[in-house]
């Protein structure tokens, strides 16, 4: 059914297939050998993943708050310095990133721990978290509780170096 589905919409067609046990997902959050990251890019449109608008704040909601998996120190560990660290030798400027500190590039997310949670799902993969006030990139506020400000766009890329 995905692939026909597909292939009638055509070729930039999303097929999510939920192939990881719920099990092992709580098992590789538990071990001290998993960073959290996302892969997904948030594209306009409705050809998206729940991930790219809900990784963060579901485990940050259902796996921390809800149903005890990490605490929230482990989990934000997880998600900012252990990746952080891990790409440093790869690209340099990533030792800037993931950490509040002097001369850090002031990336920075400020949430309700009692109220995060995602909204996303293959219906509307595209829904925004809730419990997230802030966002800060290189020290810019690109969500405020306004919203998000489109307008500002302080962002670089990260390149590996040579």
């Amino acid at each position: 059914d995905a692939l026909r589905f597909a292939q009638e919409r055509g070729r930039n067609t999303l097929v999510a297939a939920m192939a990881i046990p719920e099990a092992d997902v709580v098992a590789g959050l538990r071990s001290p050998f998993v960073m959290l990251g996302s892969d997904a890019v948030l594209e306009p449109g409705d050809n998206n993943h729940p991930r790219a608008a809900g990784t963060f704040s579901r485990v940050l909601g259902r796996y921390v708050r809800d149903e005890g998996v990490l605490d929230l120190a482990s989990a934000l560990a997880k998600m900012t310095i252990l990746p952080a660290r891990r790409l440093e030798a790869a690209a340099p400027a990533m030792a800037r990133k993931g950490r509040l500190q002097v001369g850090a590039d002031a990336d920075i997310t400020v949430f309700d721990p009692a109220t995060v949670a995602d909204r996303a799902d293959l219906a509307d993969p595209s829904q925004e978290s809730v419990g997230i006030d802030w966002v800060l990139v290189g020290g810019q506020a690109v969500k405020t509780p306004d919203g998000l400000q489109r307008d500002v766009l302080p962002g670089r890329a990260v390149r590996r170096s040579s």
